[in-house]
């Protein structure tokens, strides 16, 4: 069973995580409301799935090495001569669109044979059944799915067919465009002894102590037409239990149009949702709004903390002109996908508790024990850094680590001018 092989995967995959390192407008940047469903992105996969794997993958990936370390520069560099040998000599061979799957013998395995081959994932191509998907093949594949941010299932499905049939030419130019990035990043965390870094295509937030990754977490990033901006600040304080102020961008785009479905049906967003509506500081009763006149737009709107805020229980502050910050999410499933550029801009952090215990190491009275007794009880709080904390949003879609193996994510944003090819899975 193909369920069997995949959660089997876990003896595999020691080897694998250490040969892969890590598997890994102003005021407009603020919350996905959920007033509707969060895209899934493209598909993902067939019947055969282990999906809890998957989502566990996801969820929870190793901690690998740091993204922005110096020590990722001379592999970078290696990487790019090695492509521009791999382009020399013809690029890659393209992987029919079929899905494939171990055990299976197609003509297709024998070029999948060839693509990770040609990349390095598969050590020896040499085979006396070319066309079928044995053991050594699906190693392969579990090798590329992690070097390139998916779950390694060791079958070939949609989101593993596109990144495999991403040009040779194209990696190449974004392992020359993120070098550039690289070094600008490398150069100032150098000196830092701790800080966190938000890789965006990853959508991975990294807390680094002497140039080695604490924890990694799951995140959850802005969608393509509600970016997550780039960014360099200081985290220096983490609001308990907050309450949330929508911002600009949510009530125009989410609230108003909301309001406006909902009052048709004679029923309030605002009740539904449990916000609250200001004027000059007076609340504002939800019946007397009209959202179909142009009132809504000058009103402030907040939401008490509980469990249908989208904020969780936690909020991370740091100073930037976007408007956006990192938090919790009351929606754990989100940190199981693939694909998780769903938010209007701020980031959602899992296990963010992990997060805020090492951001508030060494101040006392402050441990992950206390941590979940003030999320347990609902109590609002705020805990300012005795020494705040280097923050940066960075936007790495391409790099090599310190033990060689290449890495790549999706150009979610279309940053590396390379079109949509490389963002399509």
């Amino acid at each position: 069973m193909i369920s069997n092989r995949v959660v089997g995967a876990a003896s595999t995959l020691g080897s694998v995580i250490v040969l892969l390192g890590a598997a890994s407008g102003a005021g407009a940047q603020g919350f996905d409301l959920r007033f509707g469903p969060v895209s899934e992105g493209p598909a993902a996969g067939g019947a055969g799935y282990d999906r809890s794997f998957i989502k566990e993958w996801q969820a929870n990936p190793p901690k690998g090495f740091p993204t922005l370390s110096s020590a990722n520069l001379a592999p970078t560099k290696a990487a790019i001569a090695r492509y521009k040998k791999i382009v020399a000599s013809g690029g890659f061979v393209t992987v029919p669109e079929q899905e494939l799957e171990p055990g299976q013998t197609d003509a297709a395995v024998e070029l999948l044979h060839k693509r990770l081959s040609a990349s390095g994932e598969l050590e020896d191509e040499s085979t006396g059944y070319p066309n079928f998907f044995g053991s050594s093949l699906e190693t392969a594949v579990k090798r590329f799915q992690a070097a390139n941010g998916l779950a390694p299932t060791g079958i070939v499905d949609k989101r593993t067919l596109a990144a495999l049939n991403v040009p040779a030419e194209v990696r190449l130019k974004q392992l020359q465009a993120n070098l550039t990035r690289l070094a600008g990043l490398a150069k100032l965390v150098r000196k830092r002894s701790r800080y966190v870094v938000v890789n965006i295509p990853a959508a991975q937030i990294e807390a680094v102590e002497s140039d080695t990754v604490v924890s990694r977490h799951s995140g959850v990033v802005g969608k393509p037409d509600r970016p997550t901006p780039l960014l360099r600040s200081t985290i220096v304080e983490l609001n308990f239990n907050p309450m949330w102020t929508l911002p600009p961008t949510v009530i125009k785009e989410d609230l108003i149009p909301k309001g406006q479905q909902m009052q048709r049906s004679g029923q309030s967003v605002l009740v539904k949702y449990g916000i609250d509506a200001y004027s000059g500081g007076k609340k504002v009763a939800p019946e007397s709004i009209d959202w179909n006149s142009s009132r809504p737009l000058h009103l402030s709107y907040r939401q008490a903390p509980g469990k249908g805020n989208p904020l969780g229980f936690l909020k991370i502050n740091f100073a930037n002109s976007h408007s956006v910050y990192m938090h919790d999410s009351p929606k754990e499933s989100l940190f199981g996908r693939n694909f998780r550029a769903a938010s209007s801009g701020c980031v959602r952090v899992q296990n963010i508790a992990a997060l805020a215990a090492w951001l508030l190491k060494g101040q006392k009275g402050w441990n992950e024990d206390q941590i979940a007794r003030i999320r347990e009880s609902g109590r609002r709080g705020t805990a300012r850094l005795r020494r705040p904390v280097p923050l940066y949003f960075a936007y790495v879609t391409a790099w090599a680590t310190k033990d060689g193996v290449v890495q790549f994510r999706p150009d979610i944003y279309q940053k590396d001018g390379v079109g949509e090819v490389a963002a399509a899975y």
